[in-house]
């Protein structure tokens, strides 16, 4: 019962109900598009652009920017439409350009802010950055909104045009040859991972956001065998797992992105029990 009396004690303060909106928006985005990246065997690409805007965050403490999101947002977006577009033109395949990418930002952003010290604890805010802030204190009604906003337009878009998505994730050679502009959507999902990325940092860490985006794919795919209902299934347990993180995570004090992460763990864990597995065919 203390517990719970202290939870809803804590669901008193504003913070704490933008921690609650944001987490569930920033899962139901990237659990929708986790399902794409994960069949277009894009699976790391999370994890090299959640890099690339840890070494954004760090341009962005040297200049002194006010709202990082002015730089980080640009710079991860660019990356991943370079990212997506690496493989077939070039002599650097896309996992080795992720990987290239991926490292080189990370260490790039750790040496510029210790080359310039903006803070008297580096250690502390590479820590915060990588996993996750240890509070939620850090979320603004500012941040919250541009989620809002981020997220609604993240989630239209993917319903707007489910059709050619569908198209490009199993066989973007017949979804071109029917007519669909596959360029087009590639560059959409670029900049809609871009975005997510972007958004899910201040609440889970840059190292984090991957588990965000692979775990409700896979665990849905675990039980289900079909598209449309790996896709829904994927978005229910990404905000259940996320919620539940949240909730656990205030009394019991532990860092929000790491408990969240757990529960998508113990959820994949169970999903494993439950089914099988199913190859996804339409």
């Amino acid at each position: 019962m203390g517990a719970i009396n202290t939870l809803i004690e804590y669901m008193q303060y504003p913070f704490i109900r933008y921690a609650m909106m944001v987490g569930t928006l920033i899962a139901l985005c990237s659990s929708l598009l986790g399902v794409t990246l994960v069949l277009k065997r894009f699976s790391f690409l999370g994890d090299g652009l959640s890099h690339v805007a840890f070494g954004g965050m760090a341009i962005a403490s040297v200049l002194n920017v006010a709202n990082d999101t002015l730089v980080v947002l640009p710079v991860t977006v660019i990356c991943a439409v370079i990212l997506l577009r690496t493989g077939q033109n070039t002599r650097i395949k896309g996992d080795a350009a992720i990987a290239m990418i991926s490292v080189g930002a990370l260490a790039f952003g750790y040496l510029i802010m210790n080359i310039f010290k903006t803070s008297s604890n580096i250690a502390g805010d590479v820590c915060a950055t990588l996993f996750g802030s240890t509070s939620i204190l850090t979320l603004t009604e500012k941040d919250m909104w541009l989620s809002v906003v981020l997220s609604i337009l993240m989630v239209a878009l993917f319903i707007a045009f489910y059709n050619r998505i569908f198209g490009v994730t199993f066989d973007e050679d017949f979804a071109k040859a029917t007519g669909i502009n596959t360029d087009v959507y590639n560059l959409m999902i670029a900049v809609v991972i871009g975005v997510i990325i972007v958004i899910s940092m201040k609440l889970v860490g840059s190292l984090l956001i991957t588990a965000l985006v692979i775990f409700p794919a896979l665990s849905a795919m675990r039980i289900f065998g079909n598209f449309k209902s790996v896709t829904v299934f994927s978005a229910v347990f990404s905000v259940i797992c996320t919620l539940a993180g949240l909730l656990l995570s205030i009394p019991a004090g532990t860092p929000v992105g790491a408990t969240i992460v757990a529960m998508d763990i113990i959820g994949f864990g169970i999903c494993c029990l439950v089914g099988r597995g199913h190859s996804v065919i339409g």
